[in-house]
This record gives structure tokens, sequence and C-alpha cells, in this order.
């Protein structure tokens, strides 16, 4: 770029105040701010962990104000992922219930939980959700991020279900594939009037080799004072059956189990089906970290040897001004002991150690970041436009959005030349001003959006005059509207 131009635009960026984002610049939690997502779920495939999120999204009364999460809208899932733990790729919302979802029988998609297995030579995906309290339907795909279609047309599991009829709330499933291939969900919830310590509402059954039938009936998880949120991990041999406790337990339940109302407990067995035994309470309630407490809803999880909790708080909707019940992924580490045992897990802001950097020279999904502030995700492709979820985009930018990518890799040599894919339908013009190490740092480049893409994506590029290598933060910072921005990759 000529100097006068890149000292136009330097003035330009100078008098843009970037856009106050949700999370501080050096938090990892919430794993993301452009959208809600509650209840999360991990899914480990390759070299990538998938997290899947009820689709909370804001309920408004008729002067259009946000009133009261009621759960009752929610016919969504969430996707996103990671390779590194702190840069997680967006990957829109699976339209799973509803009139435009996969699965019309349902009202509602909450609390999934994914799966994958190879069945008949081909990797097929499976994804289990909650059709409120009334029962858990599955959709399948043959990639994590779909598009996802109901195989069977209606639920997989209801009260007319054996040995199901008196569960009170059939969702909030857990799916684990054991290493013989063999596959068990569990589910389950509610506290029927006087039974607070012994409710007797979570259970397990084995599925079928489809993962989408049950293979014989579900038997009886004996957790005390059981309300919902089932979990499922294995570790050295053994099953650990994780939930959420009731609002009722007392003194005398605390006292002869070590848990509180509202945390997440954690049992032990030497099968899949149980019997289980509690062991320990790993996670408090949110509430007691952050403020603004409610259900507890959790996935433990391993992911390149080391093990993580991804729970929700409603620590974005603080961050918003708002106080409506509307919930926000975290993920923390913890340290696995020999015998199994987790301890009570820690609650951050600051989450966990980046595991990898990213390849400044291969092609990312722009949406891969780790902060973005001011503006949110479109839909990148035909087929995501239409299923909800898949390949998304930077969009609804505005003057003064901007995203971090954290712990960029440059290498011993400097970039050349700064590549994007960008949709610019309006024919305005925008500029993306490129920095690193913070909003402040230094500037690496400015690329000019100056050419009517249509409906299409184009490349853009700009050559770069840096002698920037190793390890960075990127920093995007953008002016202009109406345009968006699909992928980038620097180049030598």
């Amino acid at each position: 770029m000529e100097e006068s131009k890149a000292a136009e635009y330097e003035a330009l960026f100078d008098e843009i105040e970037a856009i106050t984002p949700y999370k501080s610049l050096s938090n990892t939690n919430p794993i993301m701010t452009q959208r809600f997502g509650a209840d999360p779920y991990a899914m480990v495939y390759k070299d990538r962990v998938y997290f899947y999120m009820t689709g909370d999204t804001f309920e408004y009364d008729a002067d259009g104000s946000v009133t009261e999460n009621t759960y009752g809208k929610i016919n969504t899932i969430s996707v996103v992922s990671t390779t590194d733990m702190v840069n997680f790729e967006d990957h829109g919302t699976v339209y799973a219930a509803g009139s435009k979802g996969a699965a019309k029988w349902a009202a509602n998609s909450w609390a999934p939980a994914a799966a994958w297995k190879e069945i008949d030579g081909e990797v097929k995906f499976f994804l289990y959700f909650a059709n409120s309290g009334g029962g858990i339907g599955v959709l399948t795909s043959d990639s994590p991020t779909g598009p996802f279609e109901d195989p069977l047309g209606e639920a997989l599991i209801n009260n007319h279900t054996p040995n199901c009829a008196d569960v009170i709330w059939i969702f909030d499933p857990a799916v684990l594939v054991d290493d013989d291939g063999r596959a068990y969900l569990y589910f389950g919830g509610g506290v029927p009037e006087g039974q607070a310590a012994n409710p007797g509402t979570a259970r397990v059954v084995e599925l079928g080799e489809d993962m989408i039938s049950i293979a014989g009936e579900p038997v009886i998880i004996d957790a005390p004072y059981v309300f919902e949120d089932s979990g499922i991990h294995k570790y050295n041999n053994k099953y650990y059956y994780t939930y959420c406790s009731n609002w009722d337990v007392d003194q005398a339940g605390t006292d002869q189990y070590g848990f509180e109302s509202g945390e997440i407990v954690c049992m032990e067995s030497e099968s899949p089906l149980g019997p289980f035994t509690i062991k320990e309470t790993i996670l408090e309630n949110p509430g007691k970290y952050f403020g603004l407490g409610g259900n507890n809803h959790h996935c433990v999880f391993s992911f390149k040897d080391h093990w993580y909790i991804t729970y929700h708080t409603r620590v974005l909707e603080g961050n918003m001004g708002i106080e409506k019940g509307y919930r926000c992924t975290h993920i923390d580490s913890f340290t696995m002991q020999k015998d199994g045992s987790i301890g009570l897990i820690d609650q951050t802001l600051q989450g966990r150690e980046q595991l990898s950097y990213v390849d400044a020279y291969q092609r990312h999904s722009a949406t891969e970041v780790a902060v973005m502030s001011g503006m949110s995700t479109v839909a990148g492709d035909a087929v995501t436009d239409f299923y909800g979820s898949g390949t998304t985009a930077l969009g609804k930018i505005q003057t003064g959005s901007f995203v971090k990518v954290q712990g960029v890799d440059f290498g011993e040599g400097a970039p050349s030349k700064w590549i994007a894919e960008i949709k610019n339908a309006s024919g305005e013009v925008g500029v993306i001003q490129l920095r690193a190490d913070g909003l402040n740092g230094d500037i690496l480049g400015y690329l000019t959006i100056d050419a009517n893409t249509g409906t299409n994506y184009a490349e853009f590029e700009t050559n770069l005059n840096t002698g920037i290598t190793g390890v960075h933060d990127v920093y995007m910072i953008f002016y202009g509207e109406e345009y968006e921005v699909l992928s980038w990759q620097f180049e030598k």
C-alpha cells in the first residue's frame, strides 16, 4: 500500500473508537459473546472439540423490552468449535425444532448432547435434544456442523418408554460411546412432591447399534437429591455420572453427601449402567462466583490430554446490563487425579491456556476468534442459510467493530501480504486495519474493500510492510458497514 494511503487510513482510524466488548480482552470466558449459549455439551472429533448449546434468545414484551427467559421459544442449537481452547469458530445455529426445524414434531430444543460413531464404514454424527421436559429427540448428520435431519419423526424417548412413566422431566440427555462401540444415553430429572432426597427420576439406557433406537429398558440411577443435567465421562475404566442437585438439599443432606443445592455432583461405577455411588462435589453453583445464580448445567470432557468442564453462567447478560435469565458458556480446566477424583473446580473468567498456535499462513474462518465486539455472524453459504448451521462469516459489521485472534504464529519470516474473502453487496467502501497485540498495537497494514462483489465472496488482498515474526495476537478493526468477511490468511 502506498505510504500516502496508509497515512490517510491511519488518520481515519485514529478517529475511530473501538466498540467496547462484552468481556475483557484477556478473558477466555464466556467463550462467545455474539449470542447466548446454555446447557453446553462437548464432543471431541479428530483435532477439534465441538460445543453444542441451547440457543437462548431474547424474548420481548409488546413495548420491545427484553423480558424474562421462559425457554419456551428456544428451538435452535448453537454450535462452535476450537482446536486451541481460546479461539472459537462459530458454526451457526442448528434449526432443530419448530416449523423451520429438522424435528417439526418438537416445539423446543433444549440441552443438547452429541456423539459420533462409525457405522458400516461411515462416520455419523448424532445430536440428542430435549423437547422441553416432554421427551428426547435425535438428529443425524454426516458432519459435526450439519445439516442435520430427523430420522425418526418423533421422540426417541418419552413417558411412554418403559420405566419412564414416573420421570417428571424427560430431558437433559448425555451420551457415551464406550470403547467397545456400545453407547448409552443418560437423561431425566424433576422432584416428585415429598421426595427431594430420593427423586428417582434419573435414567440410563443402552442405545441400539444405530444410535437412534434403544436396546432394553431404561434403568434408574439412584442419584440423591437429583434435579436435572445428566453428565457422563469415563476414566481408567470407571464411569462417572454427574448431575445437578435440586433446590431442597437440607443440612442433613449436606452432612451426609457433602453437597448443597444447585451443585454438580459426581458418582462412580464399574459399569455404564450403574449402580453408581456418590464420590464428590465438583462444581458449586456459578452464582457463588459470578452472581446472578440459577440452574447449573455442565459437561466434563478430555481434549488433547487436558481435562475440562464446560458450564453456563449469566455473566454475559450481566455485562450487558440485563438480568433476565439468559445464559452463556464457560470452560475451565482441572487436573484429573489417578483415582478419578476431580475436586472442587475453580470457576474463572480467564479459563484456560492456549493449546496450540494459529498458523498465520493457513486459511482460517473469520469467525474463529477469541474476542468479538460490535458485530455478529451470518450464514456464509446457501446451505447454512437454509439449515442454520455450517459455514458462517463475520457480519453486521459497523465502524469500530473488531475481533481478536489470539496466538497467531508468523514463524521466522515476516508476511508480505494479507488476503481475505469478502462479500460487499452494497459496493460501499470499507477498510480493515490489522494490528498486533492490542487495539493500539503495531499496525500491520490496511485492506481496502472497494469493489461490489454482488452476492458472492471475492478475494481482496493488500501488501504488507512489516517485520513481524513469532507469535502475536492479531486484531482486525473495521471501518464501514454492510460487508461480510468469510476467511483470511497471511502470505510470505
